[in-house]
């Protein structure tokens, strides 16, 4: 079999997105995951059909797919998941449930819940009040984002980035107590470096609640590199039968957005070919 790869958008930096798209292709990829906020700006009703129109135009002009949103709550600025004032817990919810409509307008996808500073404690908000407002905000949203033919994909980060969520396990059985279909969770290379446990151990035991990969290394750049080896990890998702995204996810914007990529996808077509074997 064979991946479907993608290119989270961010990493071009303030490349025009229709050149993002037309390097995204020639470098063999066959989606684009966004941040919300690099396409919708202030976020306006205006801004929103704006940045709708020219995300489907430069989808379908390169002949690329939607491969989701992630960063969800970084912006507008003053979401939290957990704030102490329910009007911004009210706003965050809503948040999600409005960008799951739009990710339904471009096709339905995963909406990558990662987003550390908007669901970790805060001052006077306990790490435990935070988890149970994690847990609601879930629960409450899963409907609306099933409703929307996307899934909500709720990420483990370290410990460094936030303290809610920090393993895979808990992202899974947070994800399964939601209650719904279209919430589960992921597989991020870099953030899972920091487990006890190797890649392909933690992706064969929990393949069944993985609906997204973000490709990186463990230093945030693109995949290739480093000395990462992502071999064991490639033959699950092979040998299993993955049929989800493969996404590019990196920390940086490289000086030739175009060459990362480009040698990113070399290490993946080896990785598959030695994979299948």
């Amino acid at each position: 079999m064979k991946l479907t790869y993608s290119v989270c958008n961010e990493l071009f930096g303030d490349l025009p997105l229709p050149r993002a798209a037309r390097v995204i292709r020639e470098s063999g990829y066959s989606g684009i995951e966004f941040s919300p906020y690099t396409i919708f700006g202030d976020f306006s009703p205006a801004a929103v059909r704006h940045g709708l129109a020219q995300a489907r135009a430069v989808l379908d002009g390169e002949g690329l797919s939607f491969a989701g949103f992630h960063w969800l709550l970084a912006k507008p600025e003053g979401l939290h998941l957990a704030s102490p004032d329910p009007g911004i817990r009210r706003r965050s919810v809503d948040h999600l449930k409005f960008l799951a409509e739009c990710a339904g307008e471009l096709g339905g996808g995963p909406l990558i819940l990662g987003s550390p500073r908007q669901r970790g404690s805060l001052p006077g908000v306990s790490k435990a009040e935070a988890e149970a407002a994690l847990d609601e905000a879930l629960r409450e949203a899963g409907p609306s984002v099933g409703a929307a033919g996307c899934s909500l994909i709720l990420e483990s980060l370290s410990p460094e980035q936030t303290d809610v969520v920090n393993t895979l396990a808990e992202a899974v059985r947070r994800a399964r107590a939601a209650g719904s279909s279209a919430v589960s969770s992921m597989f991020d290379f870099r953030n899972l470096s920091c487990e006890a446990e190797t890649w392909e151990v933690l992706l064969d035991r929990h393949f069944g609640d993985i609906r997204h990969v973000h490709a990186n290394e463990i230093d945030g750049r693109a995949p290739g590199t480093g000395t990462s080896d992502y071999l064991p990890a490639f033959r699950i998702l092979l040998s299993r039968g993955y049929r989800g995204w493969v996404s590019v996810e990196i920390f940086e914007v490289p000086a030739d957005p175009g060459a990362t990529l480009r040698g990113s996808m070399d290490l993946f077509k080896r990785l598959e070919e030695e994979g299948s074997r």
